[in-house]
């Protein structure tokens, strides 16, 4: 059984290691989620869902990269916490503070996928999908 979330994140840890410009990963409601967030957060600069012409379903997210002006990668480091066998929930006051605020969590609560500092602010928790610093 694969994981599609530690997949896009892998996909996303790849095309940083050499550099790329954008990534394709396939498309998913919960993905295009955690794109919002990260563009919302600065992490990317921006996504875009292609249609497949044939049949006329959403096939295929593009996530565009940033880089700072030193050619160096805004995401220093993304990591699934929550896994398929292993799901980690968390209540309002058990929502960590990644690098003493300078990275974000990212939860998926009954709100929708939100990152720690917001679900902290409306009282609520959830289910840890990943962190990023």
């Amino acid at each position: 059984m694969t994981d599609p979330i530690s997949d896009m994140l892998t996909r996303i840890r790849n095309a940083l290691m050499v550099k790329s410009e954008k990534v394709k990963v396939p498309n998913s409601r919960i993905k295009v989620d955690l794109s919002k967030v990260l563009k919302d957060e600065g992490y990317i600069k921006d996504f875009s869902i292609h249609n497949d012409k044939k049949n006329d379903k959403k096939k295929d997210i593009d996530i565009k990269l940033v880089y700072d002006k030193n050619g160096e990668s805004v995401i220093q480091e993304i990591k699934r916490v929550s896994k398929p066998s292993r799901r980690i929930y968390v209540d309002k006051h058990q929502i960590p503070r990644i690098n003493g605020g300078l990275g974000i969590c990212i939860l998926t609560t009954s709100k929708g996928i939100m990152t720690g500092t917001t679900a902290r602010r409306l009282g609520i928790g959830g289910e840890i999908i990943c962190t990023v610093l």
